[in-house]
């Protein structure tokens, strides 16, 4: 079974972009999207086989979260049931026979840090959520989380120290996280390589690969033995952040 996520950056954008290319050559079970940045009916987007499901943030041309899937869901629920994190379409979770697929795009903490705050009520809230679940049936979490957990997840840990995506605050959130029943797919398998899935447009990040991991298939210990690999496709543009990949036995 292969699942992939992506954080598009604009839906709409990345369409441009040979998105559809992308997509049917990856060929995916589950193919989960972050920062869509549409409404519904701006684009009409379908493949062959595939349902989709999709949650929309309030604000136009914002965040925005959609789900691909072969495999017909038993439910389908948008956001966490938490009116205060349910208005910027970042969670998607879809109900299977033997376990539940989430896909999240964790906010932003911002530039200065102004939404720190809010950031970490938003994870001990998404912890609690995913905890929820893992006590009906085993959870596979994959999105944009915003945080680089440690210093092998960024080219320069040293001078992004109190940066949104790399402060003590998040990277101690994603600790607990982990510590909480769940493992990080592409670090147990790759404790020490170096790759990254986000890279700033500016300052040709990309090409000197001066970037971030900040995607992740996290997923319950115990489905620990069925990871058959974990794969971050840093050949495939058409967003800033490359598509993640996790493959199950």
């Amino acid at each position: 079974m292969k699942l992939i996520s992506w954080n598009v950056n604009g839906l709409r954008a990345c369409v441009g972009k040979d998105f559809e290319t992308s997509f049917k050559s990856l060929d995916a079970d589950f193919f989960c999207l972050q920062e869509t940045k549409m409404q519904a009916g701006q684009l009409d987007l379908a493949f062959n086989g595939y349902q989709s499901y999709w949650n929309y943030a309030d604000k136009k041309g914002y965040s925005g979260t959609a789900i691909f899937t072969k495999q017909p869901p038993l439910n389908v629920t948008y956001g966490m049931g938490i009116n205060e994190h349910d208005h910027e379409g970042r969670v998607i979770t879809l109900e299977t026979e033997n376990f539940f697929l989430v896909t999240v795009y964790t906010p932003n903490s911002q530039d200065e840090l102004r939404r720190l705050e809010y950031r970490m009520k938003w994870e001990d809230d998404f912890k609690a959520y995913l905890l929820a679940l893992d006590a009906r049936k085993p959870v596979i979490v994959c999105g944009d989380m915003n945080v680089a957990h440690e210093e092998i997840d960024i080219k320069n840990p040293k001078t992004n120290r109190r940066n949104a995506g790399f402060t003590d605050e998040e990277r101690e959130k994603m600790t607990e996280l982990l510590a909480g029943g769940f493992i990080d797919t592409f670090r147990t398998l790759y404790p020490e390589q170096v790759t990254y899935s986000w890279w700033s447009y500016r300052f040709r990040a990309r090409e000197r690969n001066t970037g971030w991991r900040i995607d992740y298939f996290l997923i319950s210990e115990r489905l620990k033995e069925r990871i058959a690999d974990a794969k971050i496709h840093t050949d495939i543009y058409g967003s800033d952040h490359c598509p993640i990949e996790l493959d199950l036995r």
